[in-house]
């Protein structure tokens, strides 16, 4: 029986060691999360994100290569018919 109360005191202090470990890791996400986070903006899960903005010639270059996929998408189509 002096068995289990040494093995109960040692899985005690192993939870002891977890639970520090935990509230490290803790205070880890905590301080990770309130890099970059915009107020008020929140994704589905609730998780909060930043938002990005593109500039008016990306979204030019966007546009133009989507015009273009359409176009190769419509010349495929013309010729199947």
């Amino acid at each position: 029986m002096g068995d289990i109360g040494a093995v109960l005191e040692q899985l005690q202090q192993e939870r002891s060691r977890l639970v520090g470990e935990l509230r490290q890791v803790d205070q880890a996400i905590r301080a990770l999360t309130k890099v970059g986070i915009k107020a008020g903006k929140k994704d589905k899960v609730g998780r909060r994100y930043t938002q990005r903005t593109i500039s008016a010639a990306a979204r030019r270059r966007i546009a133009a290569a989507q015009r273009a996929r359409w176009a190769k998408f419509r010349a495929a189509k013309r010729k199947a018919a």
